[in-house]
């Protein structure tokens, strides 16, 4: 069976290796394919900061709540392997900082120790009065991200650079299954009136002295929007913005002045850092993950596509859980193609 996956950010890598590992030896012979017109270090997983943590409130999509546990949990489990450090995953700790008391966030019980801050704690940030504590992992994508693709080409799976234009160009040359995760740009193989972009922008410093990640949060304005501090392996990442239709993926100077005089009023010490790179980058928005099975008419031809894109700005935190349900998606074709061992019976 041969599967085009197309994307190769961490949703279209994770999941062609969550469908290898369930079904290499099931649908035999796998042929995996993934396509892009970027791969690493030049993907939206890439730049982001990759901390683990959702929207704070799930809105009712217990689904997605879901999918980030699995992410976790499997991360998590990653952690007692040497392979950790090759993939760019690592416990760390910090602070939610509101104005104003909130409900818990969605993710309480799937992190580490989730708490409220003290008294004394809330002293070392002026201007905010309520706050969580928790202990998080973090999987950067520009570590991450190349032993992905490392783990698929050791398993024969090729890659090719280039910019699919339609279903029907993968269809035509014997695809038997397409795997959409082309991110903000899905709507160019398929309308989507509920897709947008939402540029962010950050700021990557090296600031070795700062240790803990601190997110503020403004009810007022969309996630994102308020200052946010995330110390990685090596650089801190500092933002942000989250412009809702904005493609534009060049950096501007009114977003850098912004986003660095509010985390310098967050964290005085940030001045003394040296300033490395600016990155823009394009989050994937919708109302709701896309993750479902389409029969496309492409010609004379029907194709299976399996859709998965539209994780806003946590694919890193759910990728794991989506791709395992897409592998799932892929079972239920192979079973009904008559490929999988269940079928035969």
């Amino acid at each position: 069976m041969r599967v085009a996956v197309i994307g190769a950010g961490v949703i279209g890598l994770s999941t062609a290796q969550s469908i290898y590992q369930q079904y290499h030896s099931i649908a035999s012979p796998l042929t995996i394919e993934v396509y892009a017109d970027r791969f690493t270090p030049l993907t939206t997983s890439d730049g982001a900061a990759g901390f683990w943590q959702p929207y704070l409130y799930d809105n009712g999509k217990i689904q997605e709540t879901k999918w980030n546990k699995e992410t976790f949990d499997y991360l998590l489990s990653c952690l007692s392997s040497p392979e950790s450090v090759k993939m760019g995953v690592f416990l760390q700790s910090g602070y939610n900082l509101f104005t104003e008391p909130v409900p818990d966030p969605s993710f309480k019980d799937t992190v580490l120790g989730f708490r409220q801050l003290t008294e004394r704690e809330l002293q070392m940030f002026p201007g905010y009065n309520y706050g969580w504590f928790n202990t998080a992992l973090m999987v950067e994508g520009k570590t991450y991200l190349p032993w992905l693709m490392d783990w698929l080409q050791k398993r024969g799976v090729k890659f090719y650079q280039r910019k699919i234009d339609s279903f029907k160009e993968l269809a035509e040359t014997g695809a038997d299954l397409i795997i959409n995760c082309t991110g903000v740009r899905s709507g160019e193989l398929q309308p989507d009136l509920e897709l947008k972009p939402g540029r962010g922008q950050i700021v990557k410093v090296d600031a070795p002295w700062l240790k803990h990640w601190i997110l503020t949060h403004d009810r007022y304005t969309e996630s994102y929007n308020s200052p946010y501090i995330i110390p990685g392996s090596r650089l801190v990442t500092v933002g942000g913005v989250f412009q809702v239709g904005n493609w534009s993926e060049q950096c501007n100077s009114t977003d850098h002045k912004k986003i660095w005089e509010n985390a310098c009023e967050l964290e005085p010490s940030l001045k003394h850092a040296r300033i490395v790179e600016d990155w823009a980058g394009l989050r994937p928005v919708r109302s709701k993950v896309r993750l479902e099975r389409e029969t496309i008419q492409c010609g004379p031809t029907a194709i299976e596509v399996i859709h998965n894109y539209g994780h806003g700005g946590f694919g890193l935190t759910i990728h794991r859980g989506c791709a395992q349900e897409a592998a799932r998606l892929f079972g239920e074709i192979v079973e009904q193609k008559g490929k999988g061992p269940k079928a035969r019976l």
